[in-house]
């Protein structure tokens, strides 16, 4: 039983909870929580290990066998002490990273979210949870956008961020010119747009791009879409959540689809 927090294995949790370069290098995440545990447990093959407080063992196995995954049991305020949550659950695991490839997004596409410049931990995490509900077939984001693993991403996705297939690109720019010349439609979250999003077009394969929280859509991304749509707003407004933005024209983007 690991009962430092100066054990090296403590030490490596606390780095790839804190920072995204280290999860890039060892291309593995860390997961928190029954729910997202007991998910992950269904492709064990991702599991790289568990960690387990004290507690968490004799409440959950006692008398039961262990999971059939590499594991260490945690002393408690050892397992406090390094999850990110306030209040852990007593268990959490390291998880190997998927990999997804543009050309086979693309190719399964019906609809695809597009995020240029995201920064919010909690806005994207319910994109990427909304764009499962809604039937999404991917989600492609800058590089200057927040990292999907963190652990506040991670949390508000619900599970469904081993689902969704994602990427990040090098050039926004360039990806938007590549979906157009495969006849991905793009549709633009914008206050110029001249038609109202659920006048939209959402016929075969369609691109929903959305922006920046402060700044919205660069005006270069904007010019590449093929058509910018307009959420109508009452009273004072001037512009939605980008999580709800994205929500109502993915679930636009699904109606249509369903209907069609």
């Amino acid at each position: 039983m690991i009962t430092s927090t100066s054990n090296v294995q403590i030490k490596e949790i606390t780095a790839l909870l804190k920072k995204s370069k280290e999860r890039k290098e060892k291309k593995a995440f860390v997961i928190e929580g029954r729910k997202m545990f007991e998910e992950i447990c269904r492709d064990k093959s991702r599991v790289v290990k568990a960690y387990f407080s004290e507690s968490y063992v004799k409440e959950q196995y006692a008398g039961t066998d262990m999971p059939e995954i590499p594991y260490e049991i945690v002393a408690d305020s050892v397992f406090d002490a390094m999850a990110e949550t306030v209040t852990p659950q007593g268990v959490l695991a390291i998880v190997k990273m998927p990999e997804y490839s543009l050309k086979n997004m693309i190719a399964d596409a019906g609809t695809l979210v597009l995020l240029e410049n995201l920064r919010d931990p909690g806005n994207l995490g319910t994109i990427i949870r909304t764009a499962e509900a809604a039937g999404v077939s991917g989600v492609i984001l800058s590089k200057e956008s927040v990292d999907i693993y963190n652990p506040k991403v991670i949390r508000s996705t619900m599970g469904a961020v081993y689902r969704v297939p994602f990427l990040y690109v090098d050039d926004f720019l360039e990806l938007l010119q590549n979906l157009r010349a495969q006849d991905v439609r793009l549709l633009a979250a914008h206050l110029k747009g001249k038609k109202t999003f659920d006048k939209a077009d959402y016929s075969g394969k369609v691109g929903i791009l959305i922006g920046n929280e402060a700044n919205g859509l660069s005006e270069e991304a904007s010019e590449l879409a093929n058509e910018k749509v307009l959420i109508p707003m009452a009273g004072s407004v001037e512009s939605l959540n980008a999580a709800i933005a994205a929500a109502l024209l993915m679930y636009e983007a699904f109606r249509n689809q369903k209907l069609s």
